[in-house]
């Protein structure tokens, strides 16, 4: 039996493990985000034959222990985080396939979290969930039914103070907490002057990399300190991107240009205890022509190592956007390609938006284990980070 613990630590943050973090999400079923391949893929590399840069997190204690307590199966449930519908929704899939997390999305079942929902399916699972929501205020607000409506992080860098940020966000944490959402996909650290009503528009705190760093280092902060993981999104940059990785692919400005901008929060960050979000970025001079960078090696290469952006390496979770629903994804590739490619690649979680394909997804990721595609010590380094961020693993 998978040991069963109550949730105290989780992300605890100093969850993520060790020294660091960044991330890069999405606003909604796991969101908004941007990037993807801007015609359809060619023939690349594969993924699992590239030199893997994934290495099990330095200074923790008791990880053999801890997965060998899984199946092969069991581990790679742990590396995905499904959306959900609803209580019967979740349990469905906690029971079926011991998933590793789920995510509340904006058509749940409202009472899913107003009525305790979520903490009874957290109670029904043998090993404790991640359960994670796009909670940034403003127009992305999926818990404003339950703890009330925050504003956007464009009025909050506007009205309030970053100690007075760092309140705020602790407040609205123990909220989350109490809800039980162990995880955030907050705060934006991209940087941009878009109207309000764009892709990212006031869902960034500001138009210039010291203001984010501050705005968004100070709610980190709060969230941290409340309990919550806090996952910061969406790496490499989407600020200047083109478009809406929703409905199209999207490109940045060349990586030479984010390592001066948009890549700073992500460096000046890298010590609050925060999760990574990879968006769905094409990216001149990092992404392979055709894949975006959600599903890039060069990307988690380069969040993992900090090379070239003068970041310290990051040893914590790094998510993917949303692989089930955005355009600049679902166009290419199907949820059980896309899962597969984003954990060849480097990511420790998958996320998509629906339970309907999990046992597929997870018969596919157990052929790739077994035929190679997949190297096995980089899903055991994996579950060892997510179980770190669960508070189950001493880093």
């Amino acid at each position: 039996m998978i040991l069963r613990t109550q949730f105290t630590r989780v992300l605890a943050l100093t969850g993520v493990v060790a020294t660091a973090a960044l991330a890069c999400g999405a606003p909604e079923g796991g969101g908004d985000e941007v990037g993807g391949p801007t015609s359809p893929p060619g023939t690349v590399t594969s993924p699992a034959q590239t030199e893997q840069v994934s290495q099990r997190p330095v200074g923790c204690t008791g990880h053999d222990e801890f997965l060998a307590q899984f199946t092969t199966r069991q581990k790679l449930a742990q590396l995905l985080n499904v959306g959900v519908t609803g209580k019967d929704d979740a349990l469905g899939v906690v029971n079926d396939e011991q998933i590793g997390g789920i995510f509340v999305t904006s058509w749940a079942d409202p009472e899913f979290l107003a009525s305790g929902g979520v903490l009874e399916v957290a109670a029904a699972s043998d090993v404790p969930l991640m359960i994670t929501i796009d909670e940034e205020g403003g127009r992305v607000s999926r818990a404003a039914h339950v703890i009330g409506q925050a504003p956007s992080a464009r009025q909050v860098a506007q009205t309030l103070t970053p100690e007075q940020t760092y309140e705020l966000a602790k407040e609205r944490g123990e909220a989350l907490r109490e809800l039980g959402i162990t995880a955030d996909f907050a705060p934006v650290v991209d940087i941009t002057d878009q109207a309000d009503n764009e892709v990212i528009g006031d869902r960034a705190f500001g138009a210039a990399p010291d203001d984010v760093v501050a705005y968004a280092g100070a709610y980190a902060r709060g969230l941290r300190d409340a309990g919550v993981l806090p996952v910061i999104k969406h790496f490499p940059g989407h600020g200047r991107a083109t478009g809406d990785s929703h409905y199209e692919g999207v490109t940045t400005p060349p990586l030479s240009d984010l390592v001066d901008w948009d890549l700073i929060p992500y460096r000046d960050l890298a010590g609050t205890g925060a999760a990574v979000m990879v968006g769905h970025l094409t990216v001149p001079g990092l992404t392979e022509p055709g894949v975006p960078s959600s599903l890039s090696p060069a990307t988690m290469e380069l969040l993992r190592t900090g090379a070239g952006y003068g970041a310290p390496p990051f040893e914590g979770l790094i998510f993917t956007d949303d692989l089930g629903s955005m355009r600049a994804i679902t166009d290419y590739f199907s949820i059980t390609e896309a899962v597969l490619r984003s954990l060849q690649a480097g990511a420790d979680v998958a996320l998509w938006i629906s339970t309907d394909e999990v046992t597929a997804v997870l018969d596919r990721l157990e052929t790739a284990v077994a035929d190679g595609e997949l190297p096995q010590d980089q899903v055991d380094d994996s579950v060892v980070r997510v179980g770190a961020a669960k508070g189950l693993i001493d880093c």
